[in-house]
């Protein structure tokens, strides 16, 4: 209308284009009316439909393949899908060969072809398979509204599929369209890739929402394939940490005694190259270094988890390397000991405690014999300051941790998508632990003169680990040294253990002092009593469930803890972790009719599974059933889109 004011015209005009103006704003008013009624009866339908599946994983340590393959399968749940669907009508060697085509559609279509000679065969193969999938992709939808169905659908596809999808079988002239279109997607060499965009989305919509807790990062090959495929195939995802991303995200943020044990681990477990081939961070300085001043030693061998034999040069590498670093972590340690007195960790200043000729040490008052030192750089006057060649290979490699753009998105994408714990639809998710004392009682912290227990440990580590990494440039030495409290301090809810016996294992040959002793928390957490305790602090209701990764349950030992209200679900995606659980680990599934505890048998190779047609999942035991289908209205998107409806009712009445 400023327009119009200014404009010198006679009355007559200007009341015509007022009386057009006014009809316009009517108009427009009415259609956003419209639009808002609409949005509230398609709001209202979505709180009837029943609760979408969420899927609880934890602890993958960069296991690749099999956290692919368990997202693949939906922990079990799609070829659950398959046996409500079609037992009876296929066997189960079929249903297993239609389960494998939607885990890996492209490796078994180029299988399943070979198998063809004849051309007319192989097309009703394909016109049975896109009914199959058709008819799982519209059971797996049935619970989801239109809209939400379409979002999972290649873009390409989503008028062909919606076509099939929706079809009505009741009318003649429907049933020659269906045939139609699938004649016409195989004439026009549209087959496999029809296919594959279709088991693609199945996999989406068999799980809606995935937790994973804990531990992307750890000595597996490949965290950086998983955090890809998270942000390529997956909307609905949170994450929140453990011990060994902490590691990482403390690097980026500039914490040089993050990035040193970070550095120490892949060299233990001849992982480096992560560092070098997926990060592109050159370590070719830290090698020579470690090479030119140390020689290979027995406690530093380094561990293959993958089974094939690392080779000499390899090893020799890892060993010298592991060395290096450890020397210069041991020695920022105690300077950062050293300054917070608050993180109580004296006992950890080991390097002060070595005799002149660093052959001996004394802890608690015993002398014990050092096996394999490698202290020719510490200084015994002064145990704790870096050498001025170290001191530059830190900084080069500090520089270039938090400058490496993929893995500065990588760990960007772990603080935006996750957190210290969460709370989510009437569940706690963390990693470790909520350090208590052996009564059940919250232990306090002070730190920097305030002082937290509980709940508020978790947010202030939260708080802290965000601060660090969103305002890397005003990052001061105390906040990150905080990150690194978080993977060694005895009051670390990632850690949950006294202390951490690294020098120990290294050095001394006593499997006392190797010892690291858990917090209560690992042992109470068997109590009811002390499940609801927590459910308290954290402002839950005692129907809950607190979900646990960070400790894998061992042979014989039961993942259900507390009456049903505590689970560990430890992964055991790391290959080592096989003999201690006998199991390839847990997960966990939440649908509308209640939870399933997924039990899975060790991951081999993907080429394997695909091969011999091994799944691995081994049981599905259900844990708690709800009396009635839980529907999204009982969650907590419900109460969102309840808050929604109110406001654009409240807008109806303006």
């Amino acid at each position: 209308m400023v327009w119009f004011e200014s404009c010198t015209c006679d009355k007559r005009l200007r009341t015509k284009f007022d009386e057009r103006y006014i009809q316009f704003e009517m108009e427009n008013e009415f259609s956003n009316r419209n639009e808002i009624k609409s949005e509230i009866i398609n709001l209202s339908a979505i709180l009837s439909l029943p609760k979408g599946t969420e899927a609880f994983i934890s602890d993958v340590h960069g296991e690749y393949d099999e956290f692919a393959h368990i997202m693949r399968n939906g922990s079990g749940n799609t070829k659950q899908k398959i046996a409500e669907l079609f037992t009876g009508k296929l066997t189960p060697d079929s249903q297993k060969k239609l389960a494998f085509l939607i885990y890996y559609p492209s490796e078994i279509l180029r299988k399943t072809k070979l198998q063809f000679n004849d051309e007319e065969a192989l097309k009703q193969w394909y016109i049975d398979t896109f009914n199959h999938l058709i008819d799982i992709l519209r059971y797996t939808g049935n619970k989801y509204t239109r809209s939400k169905v379409r979002k999972a659908i290649d873009p390409d596809y989503v008028y062909i599929t919606e076509e099939l999808l929706y079809a009505d079988f009741n009318v003649d002239t429907k049933q020659l369209s269906y045939q139609k279109i699938m004649d016409n997607i195989i004439d026009l060499k549209m087959a496999d890739s029809f296919i594959i965009a279709t088991c693609h989305s199945i996999q989406k919509l068999v799980v809606d929402h995935v937790h994973i807790i804990g531990d992307i990062y750890d000595r597996g090959p490949h965290p950086d394939y998983i955090i890809e495929h998270l942000a390529k195939h997956w909307q609905n995802f949170d994450f929140q940490w453990g011990n060994h991303d902490i590691l990482w995200m403390g690097s980026v943020a500039g914490s040089k005694l993050c990035m040193l044990n970070l550095l120490r681990i892949c060299a233990r477990y001849d992982n480096l190259s992560i560092i070098q081939n997926s990060y592109n961070i050159d370590i070719s300085s830290l090698i020579d270094f470690a090479r030119k001043n140390y020689v290979p030693l027995k406690s530093f061998k380094p561990k293959s988890d993958t089974g094939v034999e690392i080779s000499s040069e390899s090893s020799d590498i890892d060993n010298c390397v592991q060395q290096a670093v450890a020397i210069m972590q041991f020695k920022l340690e105690g300077q950062t000991i050293e300054s917070h007195p608050d993180f109580e960790m004296n006992d950890r200043m080991l390097l002060a405690d070595l005799d002149v000729n660093k052959n001996t040490i004394e802890i608690s008052g015993v002398t014990y014999d050092i096996k394999d030192g490698c202290f020719q750089l510490v200084d015994s006057k002064h145990p704790f300051e870096l050498t001025p060649a170290e001191n530059l290979i830190v900084q080069d490699l500090l520089s270039q941790f938090g400058s490496a753009p993929k893995l500065r998105k990588h760990i960007q994408y772990l603080v935006d998508n996750g957190s210290m714990y969460l709370k989510y639809n009437g569940n706690l998710l963390l990693h470790g632990c909520i350090p208590v004392d052996t009564t059940g009682n919250l232990l306090s912290w002070t730190v920097n003169g305030k002082t937290y227990a509980g709940k508020e440990i978790f947010d202030y580590f939260d708080k802290n680990i965000r601060d660090c990494l969103n305002n890397s440039s005003t990052n001061g030495n105390s906040n990150l040294d905080i990150i690194w409290y978080l993977w060694t301090g005895k009051m670390s809810p990632l850690f949950g253990k006294e202390k951490m016996t690294t020098f120990e294992r290294y050095f001394i040959d006593d499997d006392k002092l190797h010892q690291e002793k858990l917090n209560p928390y690992y042992s109470l957490r068997k109590k009811e009593w002390f499940a609801d305790k927590l459910f308290q602090e954290f402002g839950l209701n005692d129907d809950g469930h607190i979900i646990n990764g960070h400790t894998p349950v061992k042979a014989g030992m039961s993942p259900i803890m507390a009456n049903g209200k505590i689970f560990v679900i430890d992964g055991g995606m790391s290959k080592p972790y096989h003999k201690t659980t006998g199991i390839g680990g847990y997960t966990l599934l939440s649908n509308s009719y209640g939870l399933q505890l997924v039990t899975h048998e060790p991951f081999t190779t993907r080429a394997r599974a695909i091969a011999d047609m091994t799944d691995v999942v081994s049981t599905k035991r259900v844990i708690e059933q709800s009396v009635h289908r839980i529907t999204v209205s009982e969650t907590d998107t419900g109460e969102k889109i309840k808050n929604q409806i109110v406001e654009l009712s409240h807008r109806l009445t303006k």
